[in-house]
């Protein structure tokens, strides 16, 4: 797609430079931002390169103005991309939202520590653990430290001078047995924060060191014959142990890596993201993400690396990618696709994981789809007074040029789908000259006379392009051919888009916003498209005939010879006399080219 001149000016100031370039519209409005290592020959590749998909090309339709900014290298370009689209947001890029409010788990900077959710990190010297992708694993582990170690709930203000004036009582939590009475002296400091510091243990993905205390407690009670007190530690080293085989453990060399995975299809990406401290995986996420242009893979997990690291708030100094990426703005960071190993089985967890997310969401589209063709099929059965769901329809239409080439075409539409295999084009054998009223006669005979003889199956409903006058002709085919009455049959006026059924003179009335209206339109825009279609090849298939047919001493066997091997005059003009020669022998080689100079020369003098 060629350049506007204004466009052209601007592409030749671009730098061989690393960078970005920002594409405006007619309103000065930035419809897309992308990166590049030589931004005039990225720039220059839209506006030369023919195969663009029609996104693409309708973002380089769209093109108004260009501006460009110069960076030191590719990561640089990559960082203030990512930036510009998150600030701008453009039409034509994928959006990188700004990250969404994570809960997270926070152990408060105070005397005996609390461990509650927050969804707000304030800087008050407390520590958060997380962000959580979602509420229910925050949940779970909450629970668990509910459940193994007796926290204070309370918002008291447990100073030790407020502690030893006795300023507070126990609450129902110390007896229920889920506080040990802080408030009130009943647990010295030091014990309370060992508890806190397994906790933080477990937050961090470590349970060893809970679990050693746990079992260590529990042999101690046991040695001196306090069953039900060694009781109670086994059940907590139990819930330790059920939380962990839910946990996905990995090796334990492994730690503190982030694992990507992407998956993609036409309209969509599908991300997973592993975080992994401690030999475990502490965080999963996985999410959807749609296509704007027709990017890659890598051009898509980029950003999103850099996204959800932020939003999860990770420092690991290792990433795990299954495509080759794009160097990142991330000093110190190694960025690896493994083959083999530990690693490689980390990652196909990731990718086992994405791979289920695509394979859901294209279901529940296909669902989605299904239960949508069903009510339009309802819709239409129910508008146009149906006995049966319409879920095979056929559509005629005539075209003719002035008489010319007269053909028709029909379309199949299955499940209020297009059914292309099924589409047919017909030449028009008994009909002179341009009369619509006798070919859609024809044409409606020849096809259901035929799916009769083969013992095809044959359609829920009828529709002839026109009014009362081919659906007239329609309904006399199928009385012919002994059909009347077990197909319906309609027809399309175009003047004012009204529904004509058969021994009614009044159009049948359809809400203009029907869903009916719509797929009946549809069909017969499809039906006069593939007709036109059809009928152009024809016309320039036989005007091309004529021109070789006109030259004195060829002859039509010779046009028909030389056009059905080499298909156009055009390609014909480009060959050599002796490849004419040598197809069609000197003589009519010299007629052909003869005539060929005389077109030239009639084309210059004009």
């Amino acid at each position: 797609m060629a350049a506007q001149a204004h466009l052209q000016d601007q592409i030749r100031q671009l730098p061989h430079r690393p960078g970005i370039y920002k594409y405006f519209d007619v309103e000065d409005r930035i419809i897309y931002v992308g990166k590049a290592v030589d931004i005039r020959k990225r720039v220059s590749s839209y506006f030369t390169k023919q195969d663009h998909n029609k996104k693409t090309q309708q973002l380089v339709k769209n093109i108004h103005r260009i501006e460009f900014t110069i960076v030191d290298s590719e990561s640089d370009a990559f960082l203030l991309e990512n930036n510009l689209i998150k600030q701008h947001q453009p039409k034509y890029n994928i959006l990188l939202k700004d990250g969404k409010t994570y809960p997270y788990i926070c152990v408060t900077n105070e005397r005996f520590p609390r461990v509650l959710p927050t969804r707000n990190k304030i800087n008050d010297g407390s520590r958060y653990y997380g962000p959580y992708a979602t509420g229910t694993g925050l949940n779970v582990i909450l629970e668990l430290i509910r459940a193994l170690y007796p926290l204070r709930t309370c918002t008291y203000n447990l100073s030790p001078e407020n502690v030893a004036a006795g300023k507070y009582k126990v609450c129902l939590e110390y007896h229920l047995g889920n506080c040990k009475g802080p408030c009130q002296d009943l647990i010295d400091e030091e014990s309370y924060n060992y508890h806190i510091q397994q906790i933080r243990n477990i937050l961090s993905g470590n349970l060893s060191v809970a679990k050693a205390y746990f079992k260590d407690r529990m042999m101690q009670a046991a040695g001196e014959q306090q069953y039900e007190l060694a009781h109670q530690f086994k059940v907590k080293l139990d819930k330790l142990d059920d939380f962990q085989a839910k946990s996905t453990i990995v090796n334990a060399s492994l730690s503190n890596i982030d694992v990507f995975s992407i998956a993609s299809n036409e309209k969509s990406a599908f991300i997973n993201y592993l975080k992994v401290m401690n030999g475990s995986i502490i965080q999963t996420q996985s999410l959807e993400v749609q296509k704007k242009l027709d990017e890659t893979d890598a051009e898509i997990l980029a950003p999103m690396v850099m996204q959800l690291r932020q939003e999860f708030e990770s420092e690991s100094k290792e990433i795990l990618v299954n495509v080759e990426l794009p160097a990142l703005p991330l000093p110190g960071v190694k960025v690896a696709v493994p083959e083999i190993g530990d690693k490689r089985k980390l990652l196909n967890l990731s990718i086992k994981n994405v791979l289920y997310l695509r394979k859901e969401k294209e279901a529940m589209n296909e669902k989605g789809k299904e239960v949508n063709e069903v009510r339009i099929l309802e819709t239409a059965k129910k508008d146009l007074h149906l006995k049966e769901l319409p879920r095979h329809i056929e559509c005629f239409d005539n075209s003719n040029f002035q008489g010319d080439n007269p053909v028709a075409a029909m379309v199949c539409f299955r499940n209020a789908k297009p059914s292309k295999k099924d589409y047919r084009h017909f030449h028009i054998k008994t009909v002179v000259g341009p009369n619509d009223f006798d070919s859609m006669y024809e044409i409606v005979t020849r096809r259901y006379r035929r799916l009769l003889d083969e013992g095809a199956s044959l359609p829920q409903l009828i529709i002839v392009d026109g009014g009362k006058g081919q659906l007239g002709m329609g309904v006399k085919a199928l009385k012919d051919l002994g059909l009347w009455g077990q197909i319906p049959i309609i027809g399309i006026a175009k003047r004012l888009e009204e529904i004509y059924v058969p021994n009614d003179p009044l159009p049948l009335y359809i809400d203009k916003k029907s869903e009916t209206l719509r797929l009946i339109q549809r069909m017969r825009d499809e039906a006069h498209r593939f007709g036109i279609t059809f009928h152009r090849s024809r016309r320039d298939a036989a005007t091309l005939k004529t021109e070789l047919t006109d030259v004195k001493g060829l002859g039509p066997v010779t046009a028909d010879k030389l056009l059905n091997k080499f298909k156009s005059v055009k390609k014909i003009k480009e060959l050599s006399e002796s490849e004419l020669v040598a197809e069609i022998g000197k003589a009519k080689t010299k007629v052909l080219l003869d005539y060929f100079a005389s077109q030239e020369s009639s084309a210059e003098a004009s």
